[in-house]
């Protein structure tokens, strides 16, 4: 693991200097993976040029900021906050989904997640394929302007300092297409990109990342009771094994069908989520 961080902090700075940044940008979502990004770029440039960002909205958890914070504090990076919510309001993007301002939060996350279920046969696939009746559609927009409006505040930041923005994509989420499209896939440097998500856990361990960042689950919160593992229909633990062994050609033969069935399903449905810039060239040029 010691080679692995020491190979990432080398690839960080020789970018950053390569580049003449001022410094780097990192959204802090309060989760494992900007968590372990950014303490990868501070150990590679220095923390006095690291910047958070913290951008919560309307339906994130309670605990995103006090967690964010957290993760800054531990990595003793300056950070500022900013609230999506007048943005996405002055969009209209709340009009697609009803306020939940005096519903208990538990109460918000059991009907998402009922409602999750009950929106198409398989959720996460009709995602991955952009599929689905007028509601389901607008819920995938309501969630992804979401990640969109984040990057454009990160690049807004960035451009002002002269900074770079660093992304958090993992390779399971980029093998999965669990991402969105010009948004949390898009940054000028991936520190994590060719780490499983496992992977990054076992490093989120190594660099002593805080526990109670490392231990909670994984989730977008971009809608209240949805994580990572929810949405997809498998853990990343047999999602990672299961990816790595069909990665080095090993045979599937000890896996449970219907999880190996599960991943083939899922990876043989993200190809609209990698299409990107598609255009027609004239011949002879």
């Amino acid at each position: 693991m010691e080679k692995e961080v020491q190979k990432i902090k080398e690839f960080i700075y020789s970018f950053y200097s390569k580049y003449s940044y001022n410094g780097i940008i990192i959204g802090i979502s309060g989760g494992i993976d900007s968590a372990v990004c950014a303490k990868l770029c501070v150990d590679s440039v220095g923390k006095e040029s690291v910047f958070g960002l913290l951008l919560p909205e309307r339906d994130s958890d309670k605990q995103t900021i006090s967690d964010s914070k957290l993760v800054c504090d531990h990595l003793n990076i300056k950070y500022k906050i900013i609230n999506l919510k007048p943005i996405l309001k002055s969009m209209k993007v709340y009009k697609l989904q009803p306020p939940s301002f005096f519903i208990p939060r538990k109460i918000q996350e059991k009907y998402v997640k009922k409602r999750w279920e009950n929106e198409s046969p398989d959720t996460f696939i009709s995602d991955l394929k952009d599929e689905g009746n007028k509601s389901f559609l607008e819920g995938l927009a309501y969630y992804r302007v979401k990640h969109r409006v984040r990057l454009n505040l990160l690049y807004f930041e960035a451009e002002k300092k002269g900074y770079c923005v660093a992304g958090t994509t993992n390779k399971t989420e980029e093998k999965s297409g669990f991402y969105v499209k010009y948004g949390d896939d898009s940054s000028d440097i991936e520190p994590l990109i060719h780490l499983y998500k496992t992977e990054v856990i076992e490093m989120a361990n190594f660099l002593n990342i805080p526990d109670k960042i490392i231990n909670k689950s994984p989730s977008p919160d971009l809608i209240p009771g949805i994580t990572d593992e929810f949405a997809m229909g498998i853990s990343y633990k047999d999602l990672d094994r299961i990816l790595i062994k069909k990665e080095k050609n090993i045979s599937l033969n000890d896996e449970d069908p219907k999880k190996v069935q599960r991943v083939d399903k899922i990876l043989q449905n993200n190809i609209k989520r990698k299409i990107k810039n598609i255009s027609l060239k004239r011949t002879g040029q």
